[in-house]
């Protein structure tokens, strides 16, 4: 089990999550006004999502400020989530938060909150710019690495195993692609990654392309879904073609009920946890820092852990899982 930073808040619970989520406020709307925060996301479709919003309105109480938090109806509307953004930056908030969807789509927007003096903040996924003072995310190259060493061992150390990804624009996608490929090439020469399908974090979708993998590979070992949607559509692709945990490994990444059910069941082996409370506390405290001028570091790390049958009880699993 990996252990890291970011326990102190994990332990914040979700049900007592309260705070400024009304968005009227904006950054200039008088001196007696609390400073706005503008929170855009990647979604809401997943429970990650929620519990990120959660771990925000917490800090919003804690810090006094307002926040809003929104974000596209699928992880695949870059445009829907620009929209979002633009409006938001119309609205002059104290700071903003992005997760992008598209790392270069954004960048324009970036640039004209920099120069309306806007600070941006990252969350869950970096952007190519040097705009965001700070990103608050899962280090997503080593927690992918940790999903591909316990595929390793799950598959016997050789065979073929694919990889059904939820993009390749943002850079949460490209991280936790290249972190889990990377480990198996270098340190595990026998295991053969016979394909990368993207699906957009959607789960009929992902479980198509599952379908499609499996069908083009009967000899595969296993599947590593990279976000909550891809995991999903990998164990549902696998429980429609009824194949057997022991023939087919699934592995995935987020919580969520229906993984942690999976897991239970033993339909997945086992999935990577972030921290989702986290990212939203952070993302808003960081928020606070930069407009008080506070200086922030490059990256804030908020955590991951590995989860399985074995250890899925211990309270600090339960801390950070997230139905």
């Amino acid at each position: 089990m990996i252990a890291v930073a970011g326990l102190a808040v994990a332990g914040l619970a979700l049900a007592g999550c309260a705070g400024g989520s009304s968005g009227d406020s904006t950054g200039d709307a008088g001196a007696d006004a609390k400073p706005y925060v503008a929170l855009i996301s990647k979604g809401f479709q997943h429970q990650f999502w929620q519990a990120v919003k959660a771990g925000a309105e917490q800090a919003a109480e804690e810090f006094d400020v307002e926040v809003t938090f929104e974000g596209p109806d699928t992880e695949a509307d870059v445009d829907q989530q620009i929209q979002m953004l633009q409006t938001a930056l119309d609205k002059s908030p104290a700071a903003i938060g992005i997760a992008a969807l598209d790392s270069q789509a954004v960048a324009p927007l970036l640039q004209q909150a920099q120069d309306a003096d806007i600070p941006v903040i990252a969350f869950d996924s970096g952007v190519d710019s040097d705009i965001p003072l700070t990103t608050a995310s899962t280090d997503n190259k080593a927690a992918a690495a940790e999903a591909a060493k316990h595929m390793a061992d799950a598959v016997g150390h050789s065979g073929k195993v694919a990889l059904v990804v939820h993009d390749q624009t943002s850079v949460t996608g490209r991280d936790r692609r290249d972190g889990f490929v990377e480990y198996l090439e270098k340190n595990e020469p026998d295991i053969e990654i016979v394909d990368i399908q993207y699906g957009g974090g959607d789960q009929a979708k992902s479980a198509d392309l599952a379908k499609t993998i499996i069908a083009a590979h009967p000899d595969l070992k296993g599947i590593y879904g990279s976000n909550e949607g891809s995991a999903i559509g990998v164990v549902q692709a696998v429980k429609e073609l009824g194949i057997s945990p022991d023939q087919l490994v699934v592995i995935g990444f987020d919580s969520g009920k229906a993984q942690i059910d999976a897991i239970n069941d033993g339909l997945m082996l086992g999935a990577i946890t972030q921290n989702p409370v986290g990212i939203g506390y952070e993302t808003v405290k960081a928020a606070v820092a930069a407009i008080n001028g506070d200086t922030l570091p490059d990256t804030i790390d908020t955590g991951f852990y590995w989860y399985d049958k074995t250890n899925i009880d211990d309270p600090k699993i339960q801390a950070v899982l997230y139905e």
